[in-house]
């Protein structure tokens, strides 16, 4: 079965409807997920050294995963920086 462009490909393509704003809000997703890893890190924590029950990977994965949020929740703050001071190679959310 043919697509659109092949049967017809001088047809102009329809523009790509803009996100909506609550998709472009990456904030909240970064804040949860880091809290969510060091809430796993507080109760690995405590099952490892509490209670002996947790291998350290699992431990080691959870701090990992909330540093990598706390350098994410960074770069976002860079970039919202960047681009209120108009910064040319910033990137802008409209």
């Amino acid at each position: 079965m043919a697509g659109p462009t092949e049967e017809h490909p001088k047809a102009p393509l329809r523009p790509v409807p803009p996100l909506p704003r609550r998709l472009l809000a990456l904030g909240p997703i970064v804040y949860l997920g880091t809290g969510v890893w060091f809430l796993a890190a507080i109760v690995l924590l405590i099952a490892r050294y509490g209670f002996d029950r947790t291998p350290p990977i699992w431990l080691w994965t959870a701090l990992s995963g909330a540093a990598l949020g706390i350098v994410g929740a960074l770069v976002m703050l860079w970039q919202r920086r960047a681009a209120n001071r108009g910064s040319r190679g910033a990137q802008k959310l409209d």
